[in-house]
């Protein structure tokens, strides 16, 4: 194919370098594939650019209207994802690994619209937490909120996902309102250009919510400032260069990072070969080693294995190894493809040189060339039979098909070697014997972003050890950075600050677009269920009459629904009972006599109760005690063109204006 001379996105166009330009070559035939580079442009501007026409452009959206667009960039990206596979081939990937990349990239900003529309509120101010209570009338109040940063996200990205290492980063960045500036790593960044335009081209981005740099970031991070994030994933080594910018000292930038670490796995002591979890296990490793040919971040590098079983695990792996078919991945058969480039050809090889110091080599032959032209290796699995005298195990990672096969003689063994990684975004443990997971998460927990434990049960929908995933966080203590990327809306909070509010109900309602106790009511005609959603206002409060809870609603209650519990029948069982002064109602009875106390019958704006929140019953009802509701429109959330969520302020109180029971209430309005 004729070279790609690829482009970056500045400033709300394309810009092509002229000169200093890098060549990248092709995993697979060696040919130079693309030409790229960055002189020229303007870094300080671009920066600019992105806080001053992108930030506000999304800060406006709301949370749910940022969702709806990350939804739209998938979609944009699965309606082309052929083209990034034929791009993606050059890369070394096969079909399976440019699956992970591609459409496991288009999945995981599926996620995160799904999550923003399900778990934030259509907004611009997310709240964190309950107000807090902070004098003995509750005039004052605390309020902890988030806010996007008012600045720019770079993200610095690694050459093995070009499209999911990118779109993991940008799915929380974009749904938290926050512009980002992407660059990938030069070998495989054609990949990634591609997926900019497409995205691009879908039409949905604000200006100035994405740039792309194709080469180097030049004096990018000289201009960053408090209100910018840089978000890295590479080797140890890079981060700390980046770190070192005085920039990050002097304006406390943030730093999320995600580098390099050897992850870990354990066949527990008790997967015996006769056990399902043994042919799991050795499955896993398998696939861990050549899926990307071991060119993953979450690649399982240290295999550690009960003492007594590890001639069996090295023959069953090697067993499996030897199926494998390295080549070219355009190939029919091929299962495995080359590294991404000659250079980390080389890289592996020194690596796996020094490995062999302390281990022995038991499959596969660094030095042989399956393949001229490209990049190609055939995995290798060393056995390092005693792990606590060697120390480059623990310590040197080879980034291709490579993993070092140990023994362990206990469980205690296996948790102590597993933590000398020094931090890992991954382990997992292969066992049926729950009291070995307790210990070994007990154990480890704090030295790994991520513990899988792999049974017979779960095996068939598991994801597997090298797969992170939107809902769960990707990171890890120590070597494998101290950062934290995606786990849900937890990623989001990232690119956000959290601000401690203080002052009166009122002002925290007006701020926060969420009705809080002692802040203004509105009790007056109509009653609030006769208001249709864009009618609704937030304070909307019905009062209703009071209705008095007799003994035989009490009995009668507990016979039509079969709740007989002694508090509600037995008079001397209940007055027994350190809670309750005798006889009381039902709590679900106090619910449903509130129901009836504030529900408007007639047909209306309200299409359906949704559910309830935070229910706590504070008061025992005693036959004869009078009952009445306050109702209050708490917050609003439009949900699509026909109907918005309401969350109300349920606050039940007897006859003596104590409060019996509080809770939230859900309804479907309709707008």
């Amino acid at each position: 194919m004729k070279p790609l001379h690829l482009m970056s996105y500045v400033q709300g166009g394309w810009y092509a370098a002229q000169d200093r330009l890098e060549t990248v070559a092709s995993a697979v035939t060696g040919e130079t594939v693309a030409e790229l580079g960055t002189a020229g442009i303007d870094f300080a501007a671009m920066a600019r650019h992105a806080r001053q026409i992108g930030g506000p452009a999304l800060r406006a959206m709301t949370f749910h209207e940022r969702a709806r667009m990350l939804k739209a960039l998938a979609e944009a990206i699965m309606a082309r994802k052929e083209e990034l596979y034929a791009l993606s081939a050059h890369t070394g990937a096969t079909r399976g690994d440019g699956w992970i990349d591609i459409e496991g990239g288009a999945g995981t900003l599926f996620a995160y619209s799904s999550k923003g529309r399900r778990e934030l509120p259509n907004d611009t101010v997310l709240l964190d937490g309950p107000p807090e209570i902070l004098s003995k009338r509750g005039t004052f109040l605390g309020q902890h909120i988030y806010t996007p940063l008012q600045g720019v996200a770079v993200h610095i990205n690694a050459f093995n996902f070009p499209c999911w290492g990118m779109l993991e980063k940008l799915g929380p960045t974009l749904l938290a309102g926050v512009p980002a500036i992407v660059k990938p790593a030069s070998s495989t960044a054609y990949v990634t250009e591609a997926c900019v335009r497409i995205m691009l081209e879908a039409g949905v981005l604000p200006d100035g919510a994405l740039q792309l740099l194709s080469g180097s970031t030049g004096d990018l991070l000289d201009h960053l400032t408090c209100q910018d994030i840089v978000s890295f994933t590479g080797s140890a080594a890079t981060a700390q260069k980046i770190q070192s910018n005085p920039v990050f000292a002097r304006e406390s930038v943030r730093f999320v990072a995600e580098r390099d670490s050897l992850n870990a796995t354990v066949l527990g002591p008790d997967a015996t070969p006769d056990a399902p979890e043994f042919d799991l296990f050795v499955k896993e490793v398998v696939r861990e080693m050549t899926t990307k040919a071991g060119q993953k971040c979450t690649a399982i590098r240290r295999t550690f294995v009960p003492r007594p079983l590890i001639d069996a695990v090295e023959q069953a792996i090697a067993a499996r190894l030897a199926k494998v078919v390295v080549g070219d991945p355009a190939q029919e058969g091929v299962t495995m493809g080359a590294l991404v480039s000659e250079r980390q050809l080389r890289d592996v090889r020194a690596t796996v040189a020094e490995l062999a110091r302390e281990a022995r080599i038991v499959f596969g032959d660094p030095d042989a060339d399956p393949l001229p032209g490209g990049a190609f290796l055939s995995p290798i699995l060393l056995r390092c039979d005693a792990p606590w005298e060697a120390a480059g195990v623990h310590d040197k990672e080879a980034f291709g098909p490579v993993s070092t096969l140990m023994p362990y003689d206990d469980v205690a063994d296996a948790i102590a070697l597993c933590n000398r990684g020094q931090g890992s975004l991954v382990m997992s443990l292969f066992t049926y014997d729950p009291a070995v997971a307790a210990q070994v998460v007990a154990g480890a927990g704090a030295w790994h972003g991520r513990v899988l434990i792999l049974d017979r049960d779960c095996a068939r929908e598991s994801t597997g050890h090298g797969s992170p995933l939107p809902g769960l966080v990707h990171g890890g203590p120590g070597r494998a950075g101290g950062g934290e990327e995606m786990g849900g809306i937890r990623g989001v909070h990232h690119y956000m600050q959290r601000t401690a509010l203080q002052g009166s109900p009122r002002m925290l309602a007006a701020v926060g677009h969420r009705w809080v106790a002692g802040a203004p009511v509105a009790d007056t005609p109509p009653h609030p269920f006769r208001l249709r959603f864009g009618e609704l206002e937030i304070g909307k409060t019905v009062v209703t009459e009071a209705r008095t809870i007799s003994l035989a609603d009490i009995e009668h209650f507990a016979e039509f629904t079969g709740d007989t519990f002694y508090a509600h029948m037995d008079e001397e069982a209940a007055a027994a009972n350190p809670f309750f002064p005798g006889r009381v109602a039902h709590g679900y009875l106090i619910l449903s006599f509130a129901a009836g106390l504030f529900v408007d019958p007639a047909p209306g704006p309200v299409l359906a109760n949704y559910g309830l929140d935070s229910l706590r019953f504070l008061k025992p009802v005693s036959p004869g005690d009078a009952i009445r509701v306050r109702l209050t429109a708490k917050a609003k959330s439009q949900r699509n063109e026909e109907y918005g969520e309401v969350r109300w302020d349920a606050l039940v109180t007897n006859q003596e204006d104590e409060t019996v029971a509080t809770y939230e209430l859900l309804t479907m309005n309709a707008l």
